[in-house]
């Protein structure tokens, strides 16, 4: 499950969904701190495990920073509007990776939690709904810093091993 704050805008139930991401730099508090995540990382590194963190790169939350900040990063329909990924998952919005400004975004934090909290990887959710070229470009960029592994879920024709 993401480690990132529940959107709080469509929510869905009283918890809200936990891949519904509302800040891609942050610990959802119910999980604790930025501090607590750190803690746990070292300890499990000094017992020799790795850690990767589940990736939730094909939508965000409506409350996510990037709807107001860049909505030219999101999926929208005819009239403009921004839309989910699906009729269904209405606490989400569709990011698009036609936009060049969510590449750079999206590697950029990414390289936060490999180069500067030191994690090990991500899960990738839904990562089928993503171009496979991102996942190759993003792939790169955190090899530079070190070796990750990559976890997709989903089937991605024509990636690379």
């Amino acid at each position: 499950m993401p480690i990132h704050p529940v959107g709080t805008i469509n929510r869905k139930g009283s918890l809200g969904s936990p891949y519904s991401i509302s800040d891609y730099y942050g610990i959802n508090p119910e999980f604790g701190t930025l501090d607590d995540f750190r803690h746990l990382l070292a300890t499990a590194h000094a017992l020799g495990f790795h850690l990767v963190i589940d990736l939730v790169a094909n939508h965000t939350a409506w409350d996510n920073k990037l709807i107001h900040e860049h909505p030219d990063y999101f999926h929208k329909d005819s009239t403009g509007k921004i839309i989910p990924p699906n009729p269904n998952w209405t606490d989400v919005a569709r990011l698009d990776y036609a936009q060049t400004g969510l590449r750079h975004y999206m590697i950029e934090m990414m390289k936060y939690w490999v180069r500067d909290i030191g994690i090990d990887g991500f899960r990738c959710d839904v990562a089928e709904l993503v171009p496979v070229d991102f996942w190759d470009q993003a792939r790169s960029a955190l090899d530079s810093i070190k070796t990750v592994m990559m976890l997709f879920r989903g089937r991605l024709s024509g990636a690379s091993p």
